[in-house]
């Protein structure tokens, strides 16, 4: 059985998601393995708020050249987390 942390497993602080923060959508990158209620799941309890609605998305390596060698970056697993009107915002974004 998996815990919240290992289905969460850092925010992706870009500019696109500290301006999405202001309307209460966080981005996560998550566990490849993990689904839309697993996420919801972890992100209710590890920060005590109230989630709405859950997009995950999986976002490809991409190529990568050091002189003439190539190979690829990792793939990964990201989710936007929208929180309801009434759910307190995550604290974590607010100090950036």
């Amino acid at each position: 059985m998996k815990t919240p942390y290992d289905v969460i497993i850092k925010p992706v602080v870009s500019e696109r998601s500290m301006s999405d923060a202001a309307v209460k959508k966080y981005t996560f990158k998550v566990d490849k393995n993990a689904n839309k209620t697993q996420i919801k799941d972890a992100v209710e309890e590890i920060f005590g708020v109230e989630v709405a609605k859950v997009n995950v998305m999986n976002v490809n390596g991409k190529l990568k050249r050091m002189g003439r060698t190539t190979g690829m970056t990792a793939s990964s697993k990201k989710a936007i987390v929208t929180l309801t009107e009434d759910s307190k915002e995550i604290e974590f974004f607010q100090g950036l």
